[in-house]
């Protein structure tokens, strides 16, 4: 390891825990340097013909407690440090859930609303053909992230498959199948991914507001961001009686005090492709939206949404932080004393890594649980994780945030000394 490839994002993330852990220079050498890091330049062949390259990443942060687990993004906007950022807090995510994974993150700078079918299929197999000796499912695990999905995950197994002769069909299929999960169904994805995020999320919520002595009846929601997660989420959380008076996505949102119909919502939302306009309901921006009077805000779109500028002016009592690092650590300070609960996105998003994990082990055992089982499973796994921090906040009198990164790096540290990195 070297001073060159620290994480300056991870290692501010880690100084603002200092008063509440105390970590040796060593300590913090650890946390803040990704154990590797593989930059290239993925080619595409455009349907016209010409050829282009586009910057690839994947970064593998710690495996301390097992093989580096993570997703894959395309994002125009993707750049080495956001990975780094998002590599480190998936290495406390899966400490903090118990699972047997380190973490690591990946991604393509590119808009992929920009490609064909046949060129985001072929960018996909191009990425793999960069990294597959660097991955596996004793190795690294790539998962679906921002603007990837099952589709590209079966197109990605698919490729490793071809480029280390472990057949999906083959007698080797299980290896194969279990170095990527959030595939499809039938090609060995497993039954409840796809809610896992929200599903988790709602019940981390449902397990803070007990605490509290709150009920999720009449509780007034703002979702931004209504993909896969936000939509789902509305979803839920309409089921248990909240009332969903927002939601956005990135062209814009809808606001309505009373309460948005959430299931004529989905139902446009599926036939037009975007957040519908044509429902009862005031426009608003994706700023407004963040703003609005709401018992909770749930960022579920992409980081940096609450900032230092606009976090004196967020009027949620809580914010359940479904997208990864929504919140800019300089706003933490603001929203805390303010008294708004955060719900970190190492506690409240989960659900995602914790269901990969249930894939992974159905893919190395030749195993499929029915959707039952495995929103079982995620609801005791979550709602432990979630008590275990409850508990630590009140031990440390810290927020919810500095109690999930206390666990989860008191975790880290107690395996690096057990594999002998540490005194």
């Amino acid at each position: 390891m070297t001073a060159k490839i620290v994480c300056l994002k991870c290692r501010n993330h880690l100084e603002a825990l200092s008063e509440s852990l105390k970590l040796t220079e060593q300590e913090l050498d650890i946390l803040q340097t990704p154990r590797k890091i593989i930059q290239f330049k993925v080619p595409l062949e455009r349907d016209s013909g010409k050829k282009d390259f586009f910057d690839g990443f994947r970064v593998q942060y710690n495996n301390a407690l097992g093989p580096f687990k993570g997703g894959i993004r395309f994002h125009q906007d993707t750049h080495l440090d956001e990975i780094k950022l998002l590599a480190f807090l998936m290495t406390l995510k899966c400490a903090l859930a118990n699972l047997p994974f380190g973490g690591g993150k990946g991604g393509i700078a590119i808009d992929p609303m920009a490609l064909s079918q046949r060129e985001l299929e072929q960018l996909s197999r191009g990425y793999v053909r960069e990294v597959y000796q660097d991955i596996g499912p004793r190795i690294d695990i790539p998962a679906p992230d921002l603007n990837t999905d099952h589709i590209i995950m079966d197109w990605m197994a698919d490729e490793y498959s071809k480029r280390t002769n472990k057949g999906l069909a083959g007698t080797d299929s299980k290896a194969a199948l279990a170095t990527f999960t959030g595939k499809t169904i039938g090609k060995g994805g497993s039954e409840g991914r796809i809610l896992a995020t929200a599903f988790g999320g709602a019940h981390t919520l449902k397990k803070v507001l007990e605490t509290r002595g709150l009920e999720t009846q009449g509780l007034k929601i703002v979702i931004q961001g209504f993909g896969n997660v936000g939509s789902h989420l509305a979803l839920f959380l309409s089921q248990w009686g909240c009332k969903i008076v927002a939601v956005s996505d990135v062209r814009g949102g809808i606001y309505n005090k009373e309460g948005l119909n959430i299931k004529q919502a989905l139902s446009k939302q599926k036939e037009k492709g975007q957040v519908p306009e044509d429902i009862k309901g005031e426009k608003v921006s994706n700023q407004e939206l963040l703003e609005l009077d709401c018992d909770v805000l749930a960022p579920s779109a992409i980081s940096h949404q609450i900032t230092p500028l606009n976090a004196n002016r967020i009027k949620a009592k809580i914010i359940l932080e479904m997208a990864n690092a929504p919140t800019m650590p300089p706003a933490d300070p603001i929203l805390n004393k303010k008294g708004i609960i955060v719900i970190p996105d190492i506690l409240a998003n989960a659900g995602g890594v914790i269901v990969s994990f249930f894939e992974w082990q159905q893919n190395l055992k030749g195993e499929s649980w029915p959707e039952k089982e495995v929103l079982s499973k995620l609801q005791n796994k979550i709602e432990k994780a979630t008590e275990q921090v409850l508990q630590k906040a009140k031990e440390v009198s810290c927020s919810l945030r500095t109690a999930a990164d206390i666990l989860a790096i008191e975790r880290l540290l107690k395996a690096e000394k057990e594999r002998g990195n540490l005194p």
